[in-house]
């Protein structure tokens, strides 16, 4: 546990996810580029070699990615207790929005501000997804094999329709053997 950690509490883990719930639209992914502000940069409570191991596990895992993230954190910092209330936290701002806005969507679904404000909102979203690309990007191995299995992944889900889970496994395996073959070729 690093120094920071032991000034910072449950309550404080607490409110950093329930304050990454609030203010993210567009999900998991969208969440991340916030997750690593929060959680890496700002408050140092992990490194950001650990995000990319934490979205790899949180994206790997059933569920969605951003609240695996969350729990996955809460675990390492303080066990049980802090998945439960990092995974609270998250996801309690939404449930929030959702009940307040499901009892009023009816009135204002044909305003046209409204129809406006959420497609600026998907835009927003697009841009965030975009950040956490180009961050998960930085900290990726850049060798022929990554270009390779990146291009060869989008070109099996965007235009060939395979299953992601089935990319996913592959993507793992075609890792597993390169780093094999790689640390023979150290020996």
């Amino acid at each position: 546990m690093n120094k920071k950690l032991k000034k910072d509490n449950l309550f404080s883990l607490f409110l950093t996810f329930f304050k990454i719930g609030a203010f993210t639209f567009g999900g998991g992914y969208a969440m991340i580029p916030l997750i690593q502000k929060e959680i890496a940069e700002k408050r140092k409570w992990i490194t950001d070699e650990n995000i990319l191991d934490i979205i790899t596990i949180a994206e790997s895992t059933p569920g969605p990615i951003s609240v695996n993230a969350a729990t996955f954190v809460g675990y390492k910092l303080y066990g049980i207790l802090g998945a439960f209330l990092a995974t609270l936290g998250l996801i309690l701002p939404s449930f929030i929005i959702i009940l307040i806005i499901s009892s009023v969507l009816k009135e204002f679904q044909d305003i046209q501000i409204i129809k406006y404000a959420f497609d600026g909102i998907k835009i927003g979203v697009l841009a965030l997804v975009f950040k956490a690309l180009v961050s998960m990007y930085k900290q990726c191995p850049k060798k022929l094999t990554s270009y390779f299995v990146i291009l060869i992944s989008f070109i099996a889900v965007a235009f060939l329709n395979i299953n992601v889970i089935l990319v996913i496994i592959s993507c793992a395996l075609i890792g597993i053997i390169s780093s094999l073959i790689a640390s023979r070729r150290v020996k």
